[in-house]
């Protein structure tokens, strides 16, 4: 006896576009919480990566 397994993967293309949506609007809350923090380790662990992108931070 042979069973033969089908998944379907499709992404229908709203589901699609809306992780895109998610993973744009938590990169640039992270981008600009790590910009704008102020805390001396958040601050120190981005500061490079802000010069680097050219986004100022003093």
């Amino acid at each position: 006896m042979t069973t033969k397994t089908i998944r379907n993967t499709a992404v229908a293309g709203d589901s699609r576009l809306g992780a895109i949506f998610a993973v744009l609007a938590f990169g640039t809350v992270l981008l600009f919480a790590a910009g704008y923090a102020q805390a001396t380790a958040l601050h120190d662990a981005a500061h490079d990566q802000r010069h680097a992108m050219a986004f100022p931070c003093h």
